[in-house]
């Protein structure tokens, strides 16, 4: 698809096809140098999960369609899985695609909600029930969000990740021409979880460079902060804390690269069967370490860590923003659950 649209090489003369693994989790680690999650998330966050589906299953002429102009960043999509009643729970989301009975649109109703990126997004790739109850009764449709009778979409205010637009979404009667459905009606569970490898290991590249940017500022907070005549590094008691929390860090960092080193070595069929455990074990670990380092960071900045201005507003920032590592992409105990 890159090369019909003329694109030949990404940034730095890598040619398309060299690109793997290891080149998305240099991505990732750069973009989230600055250590909190808004700025990347408003950036990519709804292509890189709504669009795969399309790429993997859709139809020539569903690609051809939509790919294009997403590719070229003149039309943004996201990915409407969640609702207010399911989460982790996929098989178990309650809205409804039915066919029109002119048989050339579905009706699509109920609501989505937290939805990255979907007040900016022109498209979604949305979870609906077309069949029945739980998992084989759920299909994908590239749904269009703008000037739709029937859409109301919403911003929602959040702790952490302020610039990420997420949205609720309320579908009242909305239709949505049949040629959107993505592949089959009800292979829209399968096409979800065979994103999910993808999707885990993006969040926990970011969230150990975001852990890292954390301990970091500790570490150069402590260097020049002075107390009782000294200053706090050498005080024993934070180099104990500090080397507790690095020792967390790096044995996940660790851990990320041989998953990036898998991912770039094995089939995606081969990683969909064997990866999937060990994905939500570290993804639910790394949510864990965020939570210590950064939380080691904020009481080692005291009040300065508690205020978001000045010297800790970066680490107060990044305490905000640990929900949005430990909830999205699976629910931890759904996570260590999946993993076992």
């Amino acid at each position: 698809m890159l090369r019909s649209l003329g694109i030949n090489e990404l940034i730095g003369g890598l040619k398309v096809e060299e690109f793997d693994y290891f080149h998305f989790a240099i991505y990732i680690n750069e973009m989230r140098r600055v250590g909190v999650g808004g700025p990347m998330s408003s950036l990519s966050t709804g292509m890189a999960y709504g669009m795969p589906p399309i790429i993997s299953y859709g139809s020539k002429e569903i690609q051809e369609r939509f790919l294009p102009e997403l590719i070229r960043g003149q039309k943004r999509i996201c990915i409407a899985i969640t609702e207010p009643d399911a989460g982790s729970d996929v098989a178990n989301l309650n809205t409804t695609a039915v066919k029109s009975d002119c048989g050339r649109f579905y009706i699509v109703n109920d609501e989505k909600k937290w939805i990255t990126n979907g007040v900016w997004s022109h498209y979604a790739t949305m979870a609906v029930r077309t069949g029945g109850p739980r998992a084989k009764g759920l299909s994908l449709l590239v749904v269009p969000l703008l000037e739709q009778q029937g859409m109301t979409m919403r911003r929602m205010k959040t702790t952490g990740g302020t610039a990420s637009g997420t949205t609720f979404i309320d579908l009242e009667d909305v239709k949505v021409p049949v040629g959107n459905l993505i592949g089959k009606e009800g292979e829209g569970m399968k096409m979800i979880t065979r994103n999910f490898n993808h999707e885990r290991l993006g969040i926990v590249i970011r969230v150990t460079r975001t852990a890292r940017v954390a301990l970091s500022a500790a570490f150069a907070y402590v260097l020049k902060r002075e107390a009782l005549g000294q200053t706090l590094m050498d005080q024993a008691v934070v180099r104990n804390r500090l080397a507790r929390c690095g020792g967390e860090l790096e044995a996940l960092s660790a851990w990320v690269d041989q998953l990036v080193d898998q991912m770039s070595r094995i089939s995606r069929s081969e990683a969909d069967r064997e990866l999937g455990g060990l994905m939500a074990l570290v993804k639910a670990t790394a949510g864990n370490v965020l939570d210590e380092c950064s939380r080691c960071a904020v009481l080692l900045f005291g009040g300065n860590g508690y205020t978001t201005t000045g010297q800790g507003e970066l680490v107060e920032k990044i305490y905000c923003e640990i929900p949005a590592a430990r909830i999205p992409g699976g629910s931890e105990d759904v996570m260590f659950d999946l993993a076992v």
